[in-house]
């Protein structure tokens, strides 16, 4: 990255929050694995929501309290949404705030809907300033943003094994078990990341429709 100009400082920044972040929360994770409150598992859920607001919302052109809202409201809605889908419907938790299960798939659901929420926002934004009309640019916005994620599902069990299958299979779980809980996680990213690009960019909808 420093050879060809780009911003290797960001770089390492990036890497050496990543290692602060990941020790941080494994001290943490232990103490809220081991409560009974669901009011604290419910504000780290919410903490997820605002943080991944405002990661999405970095590279945007886009910026202020109502693009950040809009986002917020993207993830919040499609997010808890299917959150509450999978385990309280299909998963069926004995405690419906089971911190095991509640914070590592909100984990998962989060970050791969930000990522999304990202790219649409910024190939939306490009495609307005090029001229296109909001039904044209949303299309298009859409499409590109969904690519990583259709992509995963094509990819999944042929290229590499995800990590949640990876890290059951390597705990000695059945593997025929791990890859029915890996089909639900692959469903579960891949519609929070539609869902969250598609209210996003509804909520950006401009007069020329």
């Amino acid at each position: 990255m420093k050879l060809w100009e780009l911003d290797s400082i960001q770089a390492i920044y990036a890497n050496i929050r990543m290692l602060i972040q990941l020790l941080l929360v494994g001290y943490i994770l232990t103490y809220i694995f081991e409560t009974d409150s669901p009011i604290l598992v419910l504000l780290v859920v919410i903490f997820m929501v605002l943080m991944s607001s405002y990661i999405a919302l970095r590279p945007l052109q886009q910026k202020g309290i109502r693009a950040f809202s809009i986002i917020f409201i993207s993830l919040g809605i499609s997010g808890i949404g299917v959150l509450l889908l999978v385990t309280q419907i299909i998963l069926e938790l004995p405690r419906w705030f089971e911190p095991q299960y509640i914070i590592p798939l909100s984990g998962m659901v989060f970050a791969n809907s930000m990522n999304t929420i990202s790219l649409v926002g910024e190939r939306f934004t490009a495609e307005i300033n090029r001229g296109e009309s909001y039904i044209e640019a949303r299309k298009i916005a859409m499409g590109a943003a969904m690519i990583p994620q259709i992509n995963a599902l094509l990819a999944v069990g042929l290229v590499a094994l995800p990590g949640m299958m990876t890290g059951q299979i390597l705990s000695g779980i059945d593997p025929l078990t791990a890859a029915r809980y890996q089909i639900m996680v692959m469903c579960m990213i891949f519609s929070t990341a539609g869902l969250s690009a598609a209210i996003y960019l509804y909520f950006n909808k401009t007069n020329d429709d």
